[in-house]
């Protein structure tokens, strides 16, 4: 069969892209690694699928960082609301949860990928697995086609579509073939980092805390001891380090600060709807009111049993004083650690556990309007191979959706297909 558009990836940009340009006129192959697409979009939001959010564009934008205005142009077209409609109409319902995050109802990510894999074959897309790309066929800076390791094979098309993802979870195909494909076009590649990524931290002291989760904490980063951001909401410790929602949307600017040699810390805020002042009263009161309890019993109401060896051998106060016996300066110590428990994060973990790839092909090569390359003609770009991401809550997966359905659409517009 004749291929006027190939799309190389078959995630989560890479079958939007495919299905909405075979929906739309033209005649689509997609040419995926794996045995099967959506390998990595099947455990995405730990199998459960953060589809989206319903902040508003300027909100959800502010999310991507300085890079996030390069989406305005796809999130205005295709955003939350017609993601919602698109999975509605695929049979897929979805519930809003905390936080304004999006889930399909069945609470299965691989529902999502089955869906879209129907809808992409229905619309008459060709979907070739175990296919990976060795090379683009590109001549006087216009793309006609892909060649393929098995016999040298090649595909020819009018246009190519790159949706080969990041460089995190390999074992799914996202192992950055695209950032080598993209740079022999002559596009520069920001250099890739992990974005989202755990954590590991000096000492035992997240060790014996493994599997502890806190909740409505507030964390912040600092470097060389001076405060640069924060985070609230929940952390979890591992074996390694530390992990979580407010971990991960901190890390990136802590793998930068690593990457450049920095020392970090993050301090933890334990009471953050206390003031010192308030934590303190609070901490008398208790005291006087348990005057016989052992310190490590009363404190059982003011953390998780698992903190309280950790904060009592920081603080050095032995674990069966009684809390009539706490003097001021002790509970000074108390509150302190209370409000500012410090953990030094030593490394990061390695990309291949990053929810999310940080850097990939450089914005000002491409056009927001179509996602097409300004270098090469015929070549547009979708998904977490470009230069964005963002933290978490379903704003990652929009982006790849809205890019997707651009330049699915922007092929077939730019060339006017109709089977």
């Amino acid at each position: 069969m004749k291929t006027n558009v190939l799309v190389i990836g078959g995630g989560a940009s890479g079958l939007m892209a495919a299905g909405w340009a075979a929906n739309s006129g033209a005649y689509v192959t997609l040419l995926e690694k794996m045995r099967k697409p959506g390998l990595k979009l099947a455990i995405t939001g730990k199998g459960r699928c953060n589809l989206t959010n319903i902040a508003p564009i300027h909100e959800f934008i502010e999310h991507f960082g300085s890079n996030g205005k390069f989406l305005y142009q796809a999130f205005s077209r295709f955003f939350s609301k017609e993601l919602i409609n698109f999975f509605q109409n695929l049979g897929i319902e979805t519930e809003i949860e905390r936080g304004g995050r999006v889930f399909p109802i069945s609470n299965r990510a691989p529902d999502i990928v089955d869906a879209l894999i129907r809808w992409n074959k229905k619309n008459g897309v060709q979907i070739k697995t175990n296919h990976p790309v060795k090379r683009l066929l590109i001549h006087e800076q216009k793309i006609y086609g892909v060649e393929t390791p098995a016999q040298n094979k090649a595909f020819h098309a009018d246009a190519v579509i790159l949706a080969s993802g990041g460089a995190s979870y390999p074992e799914t195909g996202s192992t950055g073939d695209g950032y080598e494909l993209a740079k022999s076009a002559g596009h520069t590649i920001i250099p890739i980092q992990p974005a989202l990524i755990p954590l590991e931290t000096a000492e035992n002291t997240a060790l014996q805390l493994q599997g502890l989760s806190l909740r409505n904490i507030n964390v912040s980063v600092l470097f060389k001891g001076k405060k640069q951001t924060e985070a609230f909401g929940e952390m979890l410790f591992t074996h390694f380090g530390v992990s979580g929602p407010a971990i991960l949307k901190l890390s990136h600017r802590i793998v930068q600060a690593l990457n450049a040699g920095l020392p970090v810390e993050i301090s933890i805020d334990l009471k953050p709807a206390l003031d010192m002042h308030k934590l303190d009263a609070r901490l008398l009161r208790d005291l006087n009111a348990n005057g016989k309890q052992h310190i490590q019993n009363l404190l059982k109401g003011m953390m998780p049993r698992a903190l309280i060896p950790v904060c009592l051998e920081t603080v050095k106060i032995q674990y069966d004083k009684p809390a009539h016996q706490i003097n001021a300066a002790e509970r000074r110590r108390l509150g302190v650690w209370l409000k500012d428990f410090r953990l030094q994060i030593t490394a990061h973990r390695p990309i291949s556990e990053a929810i999310v790839t940080g850097g990939g092909v450089c914005l000002k090569d491409v056009d927001p309007k179509t996602l097409q390359s300004r270098i090469i003609h015929g070549l547009y770009f979708c998904g977490e191979l470009l230069n964005i991401h963002a933290d978490t809550g379903g704003y990652n997966l929009q982006a790849a959706f809205s890019t997707g359905w651009l330049a699915g659409s922007s092929v077939v517009q730019k060339n006017g297909y109709i089977h």
